[in-house]
């Protein structure tokens, strides 16, 4: 009797821990996939992070920068700043390095730095102007191919470092100053925008999007031979900034290149102008002639070309034009750029409208009028303004499923839709939405903005630069202590 009573007991005391076990992997399991799938994930790493460490040392910090808050009384220093970039913003028709370059040192100015902007002259155009004295710019004239001319700025860096007294830091946008130049300069800090291992990912893209007709490109092998190219001169550059999450696990994995000289400063767009206000929204669909009974407004915004991903959505909209009517009588598309697609997308009916460039003003109308942003690209590097514009705007955005957008962007459902790049793909993903509705649109606007406030305005971009600037001139900046 007695040993029947220990073997039941037993018996049960294996159910309980059977059942507990099997709970603890549900549990588990449940935890990863929310984690896995929501933007809660990153953040929850983060902030388990900082109850564990009351002072972060900033050189060896794995995650963005931007999730710090670093104080916005007057910088402790004010620094003399070099800033080497190919090409300076020429209003509408700016590319994105272009536009953080503007963005960020215009803010920089703006906090008191001395700044100094080595770059090519404006063609057909007067020099920029700006309304602060410590923004100067070094003008030379651009080589055949657009680039700086490395000696002539190079001299110009040099004459200047011997004015007054040196430069504390030295930024270059990509490979404005090349290794061969900036292999000796300790204080510099390069931004890269794309790097050639993520463009292998658009090169198989563009090879599985290519029609039988259409030759087969030879990217692939240079683009491998490139990648070997970059993973040998990379390391000649001081501090490497990666504009995506995606980007810096490259650069440390794969490139090899040291943790603490790899941080993560995720792009910002100015938060001023790139903010919610229906009512410019609405004016700006008034003066389209775009009608209150259209249930739907997607937007586009950007250059119209291949790479981008216009042929792949060109065909996407034309299929469900012709498959279904009640789509093609209920949507709107806005196009918002220029390049060889935009007359295209004309022959696709009086419901696409294509706007041309827009400038920052008039820009932040068309997202306000839109309920969602729709970026196709193709390209799998770099972190699109557009997006983050978006996103301040409080609109949902749809994207391609590429490695930079859904590891710093897209993160989670409740802020957007993410595809793959391929017709159908991209079809089924415009049919959810259309099916979704204003209503549920509008409810992952307010994720989208949410989190586009938390990590993608210019004033995080801006304060964390500063203070990677400053830890480059000062070790004892390096240090962050944990806000209470």
């Amino acid at each position: 009797m007695a040993k029947d009573l220990i073997i039941s007991t037993m018996f049960r005391f294996h159910n309980f821990y059977c059942i507990i076990a099997v709970l603890s992997a549900f549990s588990f399991i449940s935890i990863f996939y929310w984690c896995h799938f929501s933007s809660n994930c990153y953040s929850m790493n983060f902030i388990m992070m900082q109850k564990q460490k009351e002072v972060i040392d900033l050189l060896t910090f794995p995650y963005a920068w931007n999730l710090l808050s670093f104080s916005a009384d007057p910088p402790p220093q004010i620094l003399k700043i070099a800033l080497f970039v190919k090409k300076w913003p020429h209003r509408s028709r700016a590319g994105g390095l272009e536009r953080h370059a503007l963005t960020l040192h215009l803010a920089l100015a703006k906090r008191g730095h001395e700044l100094h902007i080595f770059t090519a002259s404006p063609p057909n155009s007067s020099s920029p102007s700006y309304p602060f004295a410590n923004l100067v710019f070094h003008l030379s004239k651009p080589t055949s191919g657009g680039y700086l001319e490395q000696a002539v700025v190079w001299n110009q860096f040099q004459t200047q470092n011997m004015t007054g007294r040196p430069f504390d830091v030295v930024h270059t946008e990509s490979v404005g100053l090349l290794h061969t130049r900036a292999k000796n300069v300790s204080n510099l800090a390069v931004t890269w925008h794309g790097i050639a291992y993520e463009t292998i990912h658009s090169d198989i893209i563009q090879e599985l999007l290519r029609t039988p007709e259409t030759q087969r490109a030879s990217m692939m092998t240079e683009r491998t031979a490139k990648v070997v190219e970059e993973v040998k001169f990379f390391p000649r550059y001081s501090h490497h900034v990666a504009t995506s999450d995606h980007a810096g696990d490259v650069l440390k994995r794969i490139y090899m290149i040291p943790e603490e000289r790899v941080h993560i400063i995720l792009n910002g767009v100015d938060e001023e102008i790139f903010r919610p206000e229906p009512s410019q929204g609405n004016e700006f669909k008034r003066k389209l002639g775009i009608s209150k009974s259209r249930s739907l407004v997607l937007g586009m915004a950007g250059r119209l070309v291949k790479d981008k991903g216009h042929p792949l959505i060109f065909e996407a909209l034309k299929q469900v034009f012709l498959e279904n009517k009640e789509f093609q009588q209920s949507v709107t598309v806005l196009v918002a750029g220029d390049g060889p697609w935009g007359a295209r997308y004309k022959d696709l009916g009086a419901h696409i409208l294509v706007l041309g460039p827009l400038e920052q003003a008039q820009l932040a109308k068309f997202y306000n009028a839109i309920d969602i942003f729709v970026n196709p690209t193709l390209r799998a590097q770099g972190l699109d303004h557009t997006l983050l514009e978006a996103m301040l705007t409080g609109k949902p955005i749809m994207a391609t499923r590429v490695a930079s957008i859904t590891g710093s962007v897209i993160v989670g459902p409740e802020m957007g839709y993410t595809f793959s790049p391929s017709v159908e793909s991209l079809k089924t993903t415009l049919y959810r939405v259309w099916n979704d509705g204003r209503a549920v649109l509008e409810k992952k606007g307010e994720a989208a903005r949410q989190r586009g406030m938390q990590l993608f305005t210019a004033t995080k971009m801006a304060a964390a630069y500063e203070r990677l600037f400053l830890c480059i001139s000062k070790e004892e900046y390096c240090r962050h202590q944990k806000s209470s």
